[in-house]
């Protein structure tokens, strides 16, 4: 379930928001923190193969990492994303969980085999393979929050009328005709239309994914 908030207000860095976390106390901002990011750890767990509970606890236990590294955390774009350092910190409470897992007898051996590999070395990670998949997904879920974000913004500034043309023609994939005859709208305005919002959309989800840079 997301909130307004979630949806309309998610940034990839919010740069304010890091500093503010580093006051434990800011009940807000910490609040603030969860409704942005828990959806996109949790997704991850889930794709990762997780039931709700456990992908639950992922996403708490992430949190809570958080908290105890953000005073550490420096935002410096050019040295590195807080993307990826959120992601690290997502990826070894992930690895936590297969491990509990795995000793419950919940995993067979194949499927720790990458895991122990990991455990053998003295590493909090996952094995190479499984680190790949679960940095695919991440790169994945990140980028449909940034489309979600940047489709939010675009409909704000346009007319609802004309939105809806452009949902029903790129989003759903409707036929032009379809859109035409179902809301009464000719064919040019809905080509003119479409193209100007993809255009804003473009523009919009390139200045975002600067923002992560």
């Amino acid at each position: 379930m997301e909130s307004k908030n979630e949806i309309g207000e998610f940034l990839p860095t919010r740069k304010s928001l890091l500093s503010r976390l580093k006051n434990w106390e800011d009940n807000d901002s910490w609040r603030d923190f969860f409704e942005t990011y828990w959806r996109l750890i949790y997704d991850v767990a889930r794709q990762s193969g997780f039931n709700d509970a456990e992908a639950q606890d992922i996403v708490q236990e992430t949190v809570v990492s958080v908290s105890g590294q953000i005073g550490e955390f420096q935002y410096d774009p050019g040295k590195g994303r807080f993307k990826s350092w959120l992601r690290l910190i997502a990826r070894r409470r992930i690895a936590d969980q297969l491990r509990k897992k795995y000793k419950q007898g919940a995993l067979k051996e194949q499927d720790g085999v990458e895991h122990l590999k990991a455990q053998e070395q003295g590493s909090d990670e996952v094995g190479d393979s499984t680190t790949a998949e679960l940095d695919a997904v991440w790169d994945r879920e990140w980028q449909k929050r940034l489309i979600t974000l940047a489709m939010e913004r675009v409909k704000r500034r346009v007319k609802a009328e004309h939105f809806q043309i452009f949902e029903l023609c790129t989003v759903q994939e409707w036929p032009v005709a379809k859109v035409s005859k179902t809301l009464g709208v000719t064919m040019t305005m809905i080509y003119v239309t479409r193209h100007r919002i993809a255009g804003m959309l473009k523009k919009e989800l390139r200045k975002l994914q600067e923002e992560t840079a």
